[in-house]
């Protein structure tokens, strides 16, 4: 009895251990209650935090873009009598860039420069003009050349070249006026006859000075001139040449000659515009006249080129202001068509000014209002009463921002002009424009060029359809293969091999898409366009190998079949994959010599279908295989977390594993896979680096999968380090970000509301 006493003694005890009591539990129910009060604030703070991070990420973008819209303001400053001694009556105005010095000519030939503020004059100039000469006409040239041309009553013209000198003395800029004369300080001879010069129109290019004019017996002559100054003497020699050109039918009320000098434009006071071809003068002859007024009673009170001198605007004594530009025609010649029309006038056109760096200008008429228009944007962005006699000169600022207003009595006003973005307007964005040179309206996306005149073409149309169709081609890849592999690899393939696959397909998501982007510009594309009939060979073989193969495995023997483990009939595939590929490109070059003429590309620009190297097929290759991993993970985990007692009671009912699977599993699963691939579509919009090296960037209008694209945002990876800050192409590049953000906000707003509409209509399974 001791002993079995003392065996129990030596037992190990099994007693269970003592309960907290009621403090203990207190306090851990009081730090549970902690830990789940800090656990919902931090996920909500964090929750938050992204909403707020996205606000203020579109916030910034908004702050950016906001500027764009602003309207113009002119600001008052100064208002004198015309500043200079002589006649009152002015005939040309212009102001240096920094606004320091205005320049004035007189219809007599009396420069005066002033101060802009004040009207005080700094300097006076008389031209040559010579004595019991009248001037009866004045011209100017392009604003940013400076040149004017005076005719005179004996057939002779005085071309004179205003500038402005800039230096730094004790580091404080002053600007210093001067007059040069480009064909010498002698007037030169315009008509040989001596007739009075009416009507003149003068303009500097590559092939010297030309000069055309109206004389007062009504004959029209078109004169070149080349000056050629002697390196040794310093003295300069002029060579002329004259010709005579059929005449208007009517009046000349202005002449116009384009910066080539091929051009030659002649409105007259019945409203007609006159087309002639002066590329070779000697066979000039006149090719169109258009009617540009709205009345048949109207003339042609102004008429100015805007900058590039391609563009001509047209005002009419009946207020209306027009866009006019040559298009050639299927005879390769070009006629004038009307572009575009602002918004009338209540009086008669006096003057129109165009801007120094922009395709912008100036109207004004005669009942004292002032308008600002931009052709581009078919926008009035102003339209202000300055005046209340009628305005009979304008001058703006090569910067834009100064405004001279000449009222016809000779009071002169100068103000501060504001109009930072007037090409930007919701038609220039978003719908077909017609810019100059172009058949017809289209969608263009050209941000810059090498020339100065060049016409910013900021469509976004392209942009937005090239962002979209690379993801739709990259979707088209990689949404089959994702979904089906992760359906496969989730349900039917062995947890081993499933262990070494799924980790293997998430690692593809580490690769760096500039990778991507190098193998499919500078290997895949070439590879495909040496092997273009293999593409298609692959997607018509494939499908076909692999029923041959499922085929085949249903006529082996059971036992054989048996042998391999259930799960693992995916690794059979594999030797059939590389067979077909690797046929499909040996048969690539006999495929295009039986049915292509040996050349499948040669075959696709014949039938009409234009193919680029670098388009829209590599793209989806390539950024598929970037996707793939996105949506195979995602799906996958949806499939592989559906209940085990659903398939398992859907296999127990009688249902084969796959009418589970698309029955059952995939209806569970649906919220999931859906997000994969909303996730996914969201990872194509945004992707650049692909996108920037495989597609050639050209923002072109179409859904051809032989074709390029640019996308938002590789235009803006592209051009933000190249525009200035501040300038409208800054901004445009930041209005197409809040585009990218607003699109997959939507995109992935969208989804969730989708998905969760989903989730509780199969949350009963």
């Amino acid at each position: 009895m001791s002993d079995l006493q003392a065996a129990g003694a030596s037992a190990p005890s099994t007693a269970r251990p003592a309960l907290p009591d009621a403090a203990a539990r207190r306090r851990l129910r009081r730090w549970r209650g902690v830990k789940d009060l800090v656990a919902r604030y931090g996920v909500a703070l964090g929750g938050y935090s992204v909403i707020g991070a996205l606000a203020l990420i579109f916030v910034y973008l908004m702050s950016e873009v906001v500027p764009m819209f602003r309207a113009a303001s002119i600001t008052p400053v100064a208002s004198y009598t015309v500043p200079g001694t002589g006649p009152a009556q002015t005939a040309y105005l212009a102001m240096d860039r920094h606004r320091e010095v205005g320049t004035r000519f007189s219809p007599t030939g009396q420069v005066t420069f002033f101060v802009p503020d004040t009207g005080r004059v700094l300097a006076e100039h008389a031209l040559p003009v010579p004595q019991g000469v009248e001037v009866v006409s004045v011209a100017a040239a392009e604003p940013r050349t400076g040149l004017l041309a005076f005719g005179l009553s004996d057939g002779r013209a005085v071309v004179v070249q205003y500038a402005y000198d800039i230096s730094y003395p004790d580091d404080v800029r002053q600007v210093s006026p001067r007059l040069d004369f480009p064909l010498g300080e002698e007037p030169v001879v315009v008509d040989e006859g001596g007739a009075a010069l009416v009507s003149l129109a003068v303009q500097e290019g590559t092939r010297g000075t030309t000069v055309a004019a109206v004389t007062a017996d009504r004959r029209l002559l078109l004169v070149q001139y080349t000056a050629t100054t002697s390196f040794m003497t310093g003295e300069t020699v002029t060579r002329r040449a004259s010709y005579v050109l059929p005449a208007p039918p009517a009046s000349a009320t202005r002449l116009l000659v384009d910066g080539a000098m091929r051009n030659l434009y002649v409105g007259d006071a019945e409203g007609m515009l006159h087309y002639y071809d002066v590329s070779n003068p000697a066979q000039a002859r006149l090719v169109d006249s258009r009617r540009v007024l709205t009345r048949e009673d109207a003339s042609v009170t102004a008429l100015e080129f805007v900058l590039g001198t391609v563009s001509i605007i047209v005002g009419g004594s009946e207020g209306s202001v027009s866009q006019w530009f040559l298009v050639r025609g299927a005879d390769n010649l070009g006629r004038l068509a009307h572009v575009r029309s602002f918004p009338a006038h209540g009086a008669a056109v006096t003057t129109i000014v165009p801007e120094h760096a922009r395709k912008g200008f100036a109207t004004a008429d005669a009942e004292g209002e002032v308008a600002l228009h931009y052709p581009t944007s078919a926008r009035t962005v102003l339209r202000q009463r300055l005046a209340e006699a009628p305005i009979a000169g304008l001058a703006i600022a090569p910067r834009n921002n100064g405004l001279f207003v000449l009222e016809a009595d000779n009071t002169l006003q100068y103000h501060r002009l504001s109009n930072p973005h007037p090409e930007i307007s919701f038609s220039a964005l978003w719908r077909k424009v017609w810019y100059e040179g172009r058949g017809g309206p289209d969608y263009v996306w050209q941000s810059s060029s090498a020339t100065d005149e060049f016409e910013p073409k900021f469509s976004l149309v392209p942009l937005s359809l090239g962002t979209l169709k690379a993801a739709f081609y990259a979707m088209l890849f990689a949404m089959p293969l994702a979904i089906m592999g992760a359906i496969y690899t989730a349900y039917f393939m062995s947890p081993k091999m499933r262990g070494a696959v799924k980790p293997t397909i998430e690692i593809m998501e580490a690769l760096p898409t500039v990778i991507l982007g190098f193998l499919a510009g500078l290997w895949l594309a070439p590879f495909l366009e040496n092997h273009l009939p293999a593409v298609f060979s692959v997607l018509l073989l494939m499908p076909l190998g692999m029923l041959a193969l499922a085929f085949g495995w249903t006529r082996l023997p059971a036992g054989l079949r048996h042998a391999i483990p259930g799960g693992w009939e995916a690794a059979l595939l594999i030797p059939v994959v590389l067979a077909v590929g690797w046929v499909s490109v040996q048969l690539s070059p006999l495929l295009e010599v039986w049915f292509f003429d040996g050349s499948m590309r040669q075959w696709l620009t014949d039938v009409g279908i234009t193919y680029d190297q670098r388009n829209a097929m590599v793209v989806g290759i390539a950024m598929g295989f970037a996707v793939i991993p996105t949506i195979f993970s995602i799906a996958e985990d949806a499939i592989f977390n559906v209940p085990k007692h659903l398939t398992q009671g859907s296999l127990a009912l009688g249902a084969t594993p796959w009418q589970t699977v698309t029955r059952v599993v995939l209806l569970t699963a649906s919220p999931g896979i859906f997000s994969a691939v909303m996730i996914g579509f969201g990872r194509a919009v945004g992707e650049t680096m692909i996108v920037l090296m495989a597609t050639g960037n050209s923002p072109i209008v179409n859904f051809n999968i032989f074709e390029g694209m640019r996308t938002l945002s590789a235009n803006i990876a592209v051009e933000m380090p190249e525009t200035a800050v501040g300038s409208s192409h800054f901004r445009i590049l930041f209005l197409a970000a809040l585009v990218l953000f607003a699109l997959t906000f939507l995109v992935n707003t969208v989804a969730e509301v989708v998905r969760q509409r989903m989730r509780r209509k199969y949350a009963a399974l």
